[in-house]
């Protein structure tokens, strides 16, 4: 695509209110009811389906969500508080939500004390309205390193994040770190290995604390994801896809094993959401999201 898509360009754009992005693919706009039919899958049951509305941004969200619904997929996530009306009209949840203060900024958030009073003013107003909207969990980030030791982004993020905690318990709202790789896509950023993020989950000691465990993210940073998952999923809440590399299909085209990959996601106990987060490459991107979703559905 000739206009490099990303989440940060999508959310600032989102926060801002500002007009869709022109890079994105397009939603066929036919949808009759007899060819919704022919996409209409039942599921397995096992995997709470979800998908990422950022790489979808030129698609009217109210087409996402029919689209989506068809396919059995229960989720759009990575929407504000303005958007989650329109998904209880559709049957939809937002798995993952964003507060202003989340969107904010990627590269500059928790670890910067500087940021922590607005960053708290943001979640304190936010996690009642998740909890009346049934969003169950809201992004956060830790910022860049700037220089920054990993010891002292520890304990700023949790200094700020503490903060929180209590309006989080109270509302039962789980607040999710993302784990983001710096190697490609996120330069410097903080919380790009999953042992540093675990660290900072048990510095917070809170239920209502967890990480957003992103595969394409960590399989570029780590590698080993079965195994990370496996020793690490306790601390996890919630699951993005990518295919690596390049971000985009799921399918046989990159190198990671999809189907495997949340059959051990499953063999943890987990019921949350994994949320598709690749950004489709060619002519049909429903055919690409739909795809996907059989991928995972084991």
């Amino acid at each position: 695509m000739k206009n490099k898509l990303t989440r940060r360009n999508v959310i600032e754009k989102m926060v801002t209110g500002t007009a869709m992005i022109s890079g994105a693919a397009s939603l066929p706009l036919s949808s009759s009811a007899s060819q919704r039919d022919d996409i209409r899958k039942d599921r397995n049951g096992n995997i709470n389906h979800s998908v990422c509305q950022w790489c979808y941004d030129s698609i009217p969200l109210e087409k996402l969500c029919k689209s989506a619904k068809d396919m059995g997929i229960k989720s759009v996530e990575l929407l504000g508080v303005k958007d989650w009306p329109l998904l209880k009209e559709y049957g939809l949840t937002c798995a993952m939500g964003y507060t202003a203060g989340a969107g904010r900024d990627i590269e500059k958030n928790f670890n910067l004390i500087s940021f922590h009073d607005e960053l708290v003013k943001s979640y304190e107003e936010a996690i009642p309205l998740a909890a009346k909207a049934g969003v169950p969990q809201l992004i956060t980030f830790s910022g860049n390193k700037n220089g920054m030791g990993n010891d002292a982004g520890i304990k700023n993020c949790a200094m700020g994040i503490k903060r929180i905690m209590k309006t989080a318990e109270k509302y039962k709202i789980t607040i999710a770190m993302e784990l983001l790789n710096s190697k490609v896509d996120h330069h410097d950023y903080q919380c790009d290995h999953t042992a540093w993020g675990v660290e900072l989950v048990k510095a917070v000691g809170s239920d209502r604390f967890k990480l957003l465990y992103d595969i394409y993210h960590m399989q570029i940073m780590e590698g080993d994801v079965i195994r990370t998952i496996q020793d690490n999923h306790q601390y996890i809440s919630h699951y993005h896809t990518g295919g690596v590399p390049g971000r985009h299909e799921i399918d046989s085209t990159q190198e990671l094993n999809y189907p495997a990959i949340m059959r051990a996601i499953l063999a943890t106990g987990f019921t949350g959401y994994v949320a598709q987060e690749f950004i489709p490459s060619r002519q049909d991107p429903m055919k690409s999201l739909h795809e996907s979703i059989d991928i995972c559905d084991v």
